[in-house]
């Protein structure tokens, strides 16, 4: 029997706690000897990333039968990267200590200082790199270190090299750049293992040259070459890197040469085949697509398709892809969603291993053939799987979860589908969209009424949204709410060219998108026009805010740590990011009058709905600034509004009680807003003044 209901009153089981104390944030696995370890995020302990393992060796696990877990970091130490602010790859076990009587070696970035540590499990963590020198404009520690990277050199010689942001400014001290902004250097560094570091800055040796961004140091097998990629400003890696490959001479690069890449061509995850040939993902092509070089002969594309085999290179440390054998790599690859495949190097075949997974990241395999992966599926929550890849024929088998980021998964009943659309735009192109429409099993909306739609926009603005199960997709679509992930122009997962849509046009292509996609949802009689909202975070906060007050689409939106103005942003934001504008709407101060015109506040006299903001009060990406002249603007207004500045959290929530208190609050913003009653949770105070 089913029971009819407004949409938006639905009662669900999935609850605000359970978004943000049920779920667990995996980090990426690795195989260690018969184990597998990885990252855990525990809300509970403040978003801590601990690093833990499987209690007893991995091998073809029985069905629903997920793995003991050993919490080998014990806190408060937390294994987290501030390189780039966004961090990325912060620990590594090094090879050749597993099979030490005190156990593997584990060395890791800690949060709160961003030293390395080095660890045994059950010791005490000792630090490996020195306390960074106090320097304000760091606004935090001024030595910070991320993608380890273990090595072995001459004479069995075990260091690990390491990405190192430097805020110090060397020998000349603390000072202001020829563009204005504070000096900044990063290299790759090789920390000792002995702990000779820990007190002497002068025994980190640094490997590389300075550039303002460097990432991926490979050395190659035979210890002879080291290739890395940098890139300088104005250029984001997306946009355009260039690939180095340099002799190792006593113990640092020398000389040598870009090998691929430029200002317009981006150059990701360099990898030795052997002493002599490298291959990488570049996309010269349009696509970032396989690539070989060697010195002998050169760089030459492995094959061209039009699929993307890498992405955005937001995280420090990022893969694609595995090494396999010099002849044979495992890739990920696809558009917005993702598959397996095997890629035999010299003929360019790719195999596609056929996975019920869209969404796929790190990938491992041992030599006994245990494949051991993160992933996730329209079914299935993001979790850890371990398979059985078999290359001749080539499949993969015997696939189960080793460890769900979601133990306690919702009954399917409540649980949402997902479909993938195009939809058509007037200057003949398309914007990719996903839709979850609402949904409970025994639940419907009344006879005559369409359900309230709210537009999801994700941040980056370089990103996309995956075909994947989101739990809070499910707390909007089990209410009876629907949601569309728009994945406006700009985004990644569909090449070079819809990726370079937003090239020049942020608040213009992002903003038509989105209206697009909702118009079309409204025509085709699944949304209520007169009942659509927007929500995003970052630069879909910037969204959000565009559309609303440029458009007359929407009847409220949610801005979480969004980007309201350019000038001041640009200046108050982190270096990662801080030419990254330069790209999205022109080099400023030359076209400044596009930085004021884009910018929400510069049109918040046009806003006429209501706006909820959520901010973190210890955001560097975008701090509270920007959310507060938002607010101010809406109060001298006199629009209904909130904004919540929830202590102790940065650029995303990751504390249970400021994630309840942020769910709760929006889905209660919108009740008031879009005309329904939510069940069981607190009403949100609008202010008007």
């Amino acid at each position: 029997m089913v029971t009819t209901l407004p949409y938006g009153c639905w009662p669900s089981p999935i609850t605000a706690e359970l978004l943000a104390t049920g779920g667990t944030r995996l980090g990426a696995p690795q195989l260690v000897g018969d184990h597998v370890w990885w990252t855990e995020g525990i809300a509970t302990e403040g978003g801590r990333q601990a690093i833990v393992r499987t209690a007893g060796p991995v091998g073809y696990i029985g069905a629903h039968h997920e793995a003991e877990v050993v919490t080998v970091l014990p806190a408060p130490f937390n294994a987290r990267s501030r390189v780039h602010e966004y961090g990325g790859a912060s620990w590594t076990v090094v090879s050749g200590t597993d099979q030490d009587p005190d156990g593997p070696l584990v060395v890791f970035v800690n949060f709160a200082d961003q030293r390395v540590y080095a660890l045994r499990e059950g010791q005490e963590p000792q630090p490996l790199t020195p306390v960074g020198p106090e320097v304000p404009s760091a606004h935090g520690p001024s030595l910070r270190f991320a993608e380890p990277a273990p090595v072995i050199l001459g004479g069995g010689i075990v260091e690990v090299w390491w990405v190192c942001e430097d805020h110090t400014g060397g020998e000349q001290g603390p000072r202001t750049g020829a563009d204005g902004a504070p000096h900044i250097e990063r290299y790759i560094v090789a920390v000792p293992l002995d702990g000779s570091a820990a007190e002497d800055p002068s025994a980190l040796r640094r490997i590389t040259p300075s550039s303002r961004f460097v990432a991926a140091p490979r050395l190659s097998p035979d210890g002879a070459q080291v290739a890395w990629i940098s890139w300088e400003h104005p250029q984001m890696p997306w946009d355009g890197t260039e690939l180095h490959v340099a002799p190792l001479v006593a113990g640092s690069a020398g000389e040598g040469q870009v090998i691929a890449g430029d200002t317009g061509t981006s150059v990701l995850q360099p990898q030795w085949l052997d002493a002599e040939r490298l291959l990488f993902l570049s996309d010269a092509s349009g696509w970032w697509n396989p690539w070989l070089w060697s010195a002998a002969d050169g760089a030459r594309q492995v094959l061209e398709l039009d699929q993307e085999f890498g992405g955005p290179l937001w995280a420090l440390g990022t893969t694609w892809y595995r090494v396999l054998d010099p002849d044979t790599a495992l890739v990920t690859y696809g558009r917005a969603a993702t598959q397996l495949g095997l890629l035999r190097i010299s003929t360019g075949k790719l195999t596609a291993l056929e996975l019920p997974l869209t969404d796929i990241g790190t990938v491992q395999l041992r030599e006994d053939g245990l494949l051991v992966l993160a992933g996730a599926s329209p079914t299935a929550f993001p979790a850890i799987w371990t398979a059985r890849l078999d290359r001749d024929p080539a499949q993969v088998r015997d696939l189960q979860v080793l460890r769900s980021s979601r133990a306690d998964a919702p009954d399917p009943a409540v649980l949402p589908t997902s479909e993938s659309i195009e939809v058509p735009l007037p200057d003949g192109g398309v914007v990719h969209a996903i839709i979850h429409r609402p949904h409970q099993e025994g639940l419907a909306g009344r006879d005559g009424e369409l359900p309230p739609f709210i537009a999801r926009v994700h941040g980056g603005p370089t990103g996309h949204v995956s075909p994947v199960l989101s739990l809070p997709t499910a707390y909007y679509t089990s209410r009876g709410l629907g949601v569309v992930d728009v994945n406006y122009g700009g985004s990644t997962g569909y090449g070079r060219a819809y990726r370079d849509r937003l090239k020049g046009q942020w608040g213009v292509v992002d903003v038509a998108d989105t209206v697009a996609v909702m118009e079309h949802l409204v025509r085709e009689g699944i949304a209520d026009g007169q009942r659509l909202a927007i929500e995003g975070g970052s630069a879909g906060g910037w969204t959000t805010l565009a559309c609303l007050t440029r458009t007359s689409t929407f009847a409220a939106g949610a801005s979480s740590f969004g980007v309201a103005e350019l000038e001041r942003f640009r200046l108050d934001t982190h270096d990662f990011e801080s030419r990254y504008i330069d790209g999205l709407v022109g080099p400023y101060p030359e076209r400044r009058d596009l930085y004021v015109e884009r910018a929400p506040l510069s049109h918040v006299d046009e806003l006429e709905v209501p706006v909820l903001l959520l901010q973190g009060d210890e955001d560097r990406i975008v701090p509270p600034s920007q959310s507060e002249l938002v607010r101010d603007a809406l109060a001298a207004k006199g629009i209904p509004h909130a904004y919540l500045l929830f202590e102790g959290e940065q650029h995303g929530f990751r504390k249970a009680e400021s994630i309840i208190r942020a769910t709760e609050a929006t889905l209660s913003f919108y009740g008031q807003v879009l005309g329904f009653n939510p069940a069981c949770v607190p009403v949100l105070e609008l202010e008007r003044g």
